[in-house]
């Protein structure tokens, strides 16, 4: 990052111009896809080291739950980031950049090729990117001076604070346009915009909107040579897939995993317990497990009644599945992992969007490789000719001709990059009042199926209305 007038940031040109800059293969895509086992399968053909990219797998434990691949299953290829992070505390982008980047060059300096695997696509531009949207403010303390009214607020200007009470009515009172681009429950999104507020006196709608922002996560203005493979398969493939997974993750022992990370009085905006599969299950674990649980001291249980007592306690869980009964228990039980599949299809959605938003607003040229026909089939032959092999041909070709992800543009963008309006907020009072952030979205939302059939049905229900009116009005 290059600093001009006062210290002010810039990005008017590549920081790495005039440079080789190093090569990362990036493997992106939406959630049961297939990317690990690409990553892996690779990396008998290249000399790959692996850095996770998943924002729920950096953390230790859930490991079922968190689809986390087994050491068993990594054939020796080495992991990094995997399951290394406290599950108490918050692992953000900048976190994630910071812990990724000496990694990326100790990878590089044994003469092995970095390849970035996961699902979480803020993690993987936070990485590229030559700064995050948050370093831009580090300097702008020289140049602008502190809110006056912080000391009347009696709130010290020190980010990160669990005692501050932030909440979205107060970002609404300073700052209504970022406000906006926030959902009231997203805490640490606001916590983080209130706190680089109170830092430095800049409104975070006037600071994301600057250079800044016009730059962060361009792909020419990458910090590495980055080659972007997309696994991707057809969403109702997928969505059969994911439905599918999150049973065989019951079979493997994902009631335990819950059982033992369950808390009534937990966050789950921080940290692990925010993974889908977690919140899901509190209802049923809830009526399941009793007030004063084995862990309450107060019982007075010794380790060994302690062990005893959750193990009775899970495995009476365990049966519930299997129960014939159509009790509390088993309803709730079913609603939960009924909401994980959802939930985890959403996901899917969630992923695939922002993929797109990478190539039309970022323009990154992603390739892609469909799993599709593997994911139906299972046949071994597909995964190898539909998935593996076209990874490798682009692979070789990227580190044959260093042929980065910005010297062919998405064909999409016709070589241009749409306009960025992402703080805009639209309301489709169709779609139940719906808030749409960005022109961007609310174009796509107005393309979509769910909408048009909306609109159709209150066309119709207008016309009906008209016509009623009509014949109920006074003849002349």
């Amino acid at each position: 990052m290059s600093v001009v007038n006062g210290g002010t940031p810039t990005q008017s040109a590549n920081p790495n111009m005039g440079r080789e800059m190093p090569k990362v293969v990036v493997i992106m895509g939406p959630t049961g896809s297939g990317k690990s086992r690409l990553a892996i399968d690779l990396a008998s053909l290249f000399p790959v080291e692996i850095i996770n990219a998943d924002s729920m797998q950096v953390y230790r434990g859930l490991d079922v739950l968190t689809n986390k691949v087994p050491p068993e299953d990594q054939n020796g290829v080495p992991h990094h980031l995997l399951g290394t992070v406290s599950p108490d505390v918050e692992f953000t982008a900048k976190d994630f950049r910071d812990s990724a980047v000496p990694v990326i060059d100790d990878i590089i300096s044994r003469g092995c090729l970095p390849m970035i695997v996961g699902g979480t696509n803020y993690y993987i531009q936070a990485l590229v990117s030559p700064f995050l949207l948050d370093d831009s403010t580090e300097n702008i303390s020289g140049s602008c001076s502190i809110y006056h009214g912080d000391e009347e607020l009696g709130i010290e200007l020190d980010e990160g604070r669990d005692d501050l009470k932030y909440d979205h009515n107060h970002l609404k009172k300073i700052d209504p346009v970022s406000a906006n681009r926030i959902h009231p429950n997203n805490h640490r999104k606001i916590n983080q915009y209130l706190s680089l507020y109170y830092r430095t006196g800049v409104l975070p709608s006037i600071l994301f909107q600057g250079k800044a922002a016009e730059n962060w996560g361009q792909a020419d203005n990458f910090r590495y040579n980055c080659c972007l493979i997309c696994v991707d398969a057809s969403v109702p493939q997928l969505d059969g897939h994911v439905n599918s997974r999150v049973d065989s993750m019951m079979t493997a022992g994902l009631l335990d995993e819950v059982y033992d990370i369950y808390n009534p009085n937990a966050n789950y905006t921080r940290g692990l317990r925010q993974a889908i599969g977690v919140r899901e299950f509190e209802e049923f674990l809830r009526y399941h497990v009793p007030k004063g649980r084995c862990e309450d001291d107060s019982a007075g249980f010794s380790p060994k009644n302690l062990m005893e007592c959750n193990e009775i306690l899970k495995e009476n869980m365990r049966s519930i599945p299997n129960s014939p009964s159509d009790g509390q228990p088993s309803l709730l039980l079913k609603e939960a992992i009924d909401n994980v599949k959802l939930n985890t299809r959403r996901l899917v959605r969630r992923q695939r969007r922002q993929l797109r938003r990478l190539e039309t607003l970022f323009g990154w040229k992603i390739h892609y490789v469909d799993s599709t026909e593997y994911i139906t089939s299972k046949v071994e032959d597909s995964w190898t000719a539909q998935v593996v092999e076209p990874a490798v041909h682009i692979i070789r070709s990227f580190l044959k001709d260093g042929c980065s992800a910005t010297e062919t543009m998405n064909p999409h963008n016709s070589g241009q990059t749409i306009k960025k309006d992402v703080w805009t907020q639209y309301i489709c009072q169709a779609c139940g009042n719906k808030v749409l952030r960005g022109a961007h979205e609310w174009e796509q939302h107005n393309q979509g199926r769910t909408h048009r059939k909306r609109m159709y049905r209150l066309k119709k229900k207008c016309e009906a209305l008209s016509l009623l009116q009509q014949k109920l009005s006074p003849q002349e």
